[in-house]
Parts: C-alpha cells; structure tokens; sequence
C-alpha cells in the first residue's frame, strides 16, 4: 500500500474488494480474516530498530519501539501500545482458548492478542503478527 493511501481519511471504510486489492495475501488473512503469520517467520519478531510500529492497513500508529521486547514466543511483542486510543480489543473464544484480541482501533485491522504475563511496568504482552505492522524509523536511523 502506499504512503497516499494510508493517510486517506476515509481508509476504515474500505469494502472488502478495496481491503484485498491493497493488501499483500496475507496481510489480507490475518488482518482481515483474523489469522496468524507462523511463529518466528516474521519480520519484526527479532527486530531492534527503533521507531514507531503503525498499522500496516492505515498508517496509524500503535507501538513504541521502547515498549518492545524479546518474549521468546516468535512474535514482535510490546508491554504497552503508543496511546489507550491506537487499539481496542475484544474477547476471543476460537480455537477453544479464552483469549483478548487486539485490533486497530481506526481501521478494525486484526493486530494480534494480549496476554497478561508480560514485563513491568505494565504486566501485559501485546503479541502481534509482523505482517499488521510496518515500522517508521527514527529519523536519527534512517539512512
């Protein structure tokens, strides 16, 4: 998706075929239909880039490189998201597992889940799929 597109005010209103044409494949499965990228085949899982992870569906930002860290599950995991109002989540009860889904709170886009053992100060484990994120560096980074 380009740059234009993510700053489009009217992105969340996409219809379906639009959310397809502007996704890669599986952005489109796990955003969007609610899937999983495979564990450790991800390309911020390893990650140690600093700047802002926003939402690969509309630009919005969602986490601070600074709340990121290794949790060892093959998924880029945050203790805290960049504001309370970048996500929202829902309760989650498929595969026959109680869990809280994390989405984007502009888009709707499929983040990942979150989980409550994660590091202080929050306590929480934000586990996202690489493919709902890209990252915009720090400036002082980028080349």
């Amino acid at each position: 998706m380009n740059q234009t597109d993510k700053n489009n005010p009217d992105k969340a209103n996409r219809s379906d075929a639009e959310w397809q044409k502007n996704l890669t494949a599986e952005q489109y499965q796990v955003m969007r239909q609610h899937g999983t990228e495979p564990a450790f085949t991800g390309k911020y899982h390893n990650c140690k880039d600093t700047g802002t992870y926003v939402c690969a569906g509309c630009g919005q930002p969602l986490f601070s490189s600074k709340s990121k860290f290794d949790s060892g599950t093959g998924w880029p995991s945050y203790f805290q998201p960049l504001t309370q109002n970048a996500i929202g989540t829902t309760e989650d009860n498929k595969l026959g597992m109680q869990r809280v889904e994390v989405h984007c709170k502009h888009c709707d886009a499929h983040l990942g889940h979150v989980f409550p053992d994660g590091p202080q100060p929050t306590g929480l484990r934000y586990c996202i799929n690489s493919v709902s994120l890209d990252l915009v560096q720090d400036e002082d980074k980028q080349e």
